[in-house]
């Protein structure tokens, strides 16, 4: 029995060298790891399941309590360290991917909205790979998608528009590449998102304007949606710089504008009775009046 003992405790030793080493990791070590999660635009109960389980897992949560709900923070564990990130620059959240790398743990950056749409996340995506850190990007529900719900509306409308463009204001702080100027997006004619553009309303509207748009063009203006001081405005787009003036809308507004959002449009084949796809036949009878209406048209 000695033998044995003495054995086990050779085995033992010898395990412990190797993991020092870094030629065997033991069975409850995590590797370090950084998922960047969406948060939706505001509402904790539009996070993702996803996103909910990476916050429960993480050890340091990050967020930006200017852009981000307490609500998220419900998700994290007790013994998670909460860090808000509101007025560090990048260089004062780096530190924490650096002991994700050190001492193994898991880091959720939560950033508002759908991360891969201005969330500054690529300069962060390439100091993790720098680092050699596993890296996970979680999808967020779009400001976007949560301004036409409150809405009810669809902002693809058959015959109507059957795009959205996603796009901000230039001359801010960001210019923006030639032939991305709001002008010639409105020149399409078709649904348009603009993001961080409510701080200069005039230029805005002026843009849409000259772009083609007429000026009773339908419009949405949405202040925090789905927050629980949210705004969510419709006015023309004749009226837009006085709407947004009035009720003093610079920040955290999103604007939508085009014909979709107001016309009943045609119906969608999709669910024509006359239309087929792979899991459904088409009724002879309606199948016949739909290619009637399309030789018509």
């Amino acid at each position: 029995m000695n033998e044995a003992h003495h054995a086990a405790a050779t085995d033992h030793r010898k395990q412990e060298a190797a993991v020092a080493s870094g030629n065997q990791s033991t069975p409850d070590r995590r590797t370090g790891k950084v998922t960047f999660v969406g948060a939706g635009p505001g509402a904790a109960d539009l996070l993702t399941i996803r996103a909910a389980r990476a916050i429960e897992d993480a050890d340091v949560v990050i967020w930006a309590a200017s852009l981000v709900h307490e609500d998220v923070l419900r998700h994290a564990r007790g013994d998670a360290e909460i860090v808000d990130s509101a007025k560090l620059p990048m260089e004062g959240v780096l530190p924490f991917y650096e002991r994700a790398v050190r001492e193994g743990i898991r880091v959720a950056r939560i950033h508002s909205g759908d991360p891969s749409l201005w969330g500054a996340v690529q300069e962060q995506l390439d100091e993790c790979v720098e680092l050699g850190l596993e890296v996970e990007i979680i999808p967020g529900v779009s400001s976007v998608s949560a301004v036409a719900a409150l809405a009810q509306r669809e902002l693809t409308i058959p015959e109507v528009a059957q795009s959205v463009i996603l796009t901000r204001l230039g001359g801010g702080k960001t210019p923006m590449p030639e032939g991305e100027e709001v002008r010639e997006f409105a020149r399409h004619g078709t649904t348009m998102a603009l993001f961080l553009s409510a701080a200069r309303s005039g230029q805005l509207q002026q843009e849409l304007l000259e772009g083609g748009y007429a000026a009773d063009t339908p419009c949405l203006i949405a202040y925090q949606a789905t927050w629980p001081d949210e705004l969510v405005l419709r006015c023309t787009l004749g009226e837009l710089e006085a709407t947004l003036k009035e009720h003093k809308l610079w920040k955290h507004t999103l604007v939508l504008v085009g014909p979709a959002l107001s016309a009943g449009g045609t119906r969608s084949h999709l669910y024509h009775p006359g239309h087929f796809h792979g899991y459904r036949r088409a009724d002879r009878a309606a199948r016949r009046a739909l290619r009637e209406a399309r030789q018509g048209s």
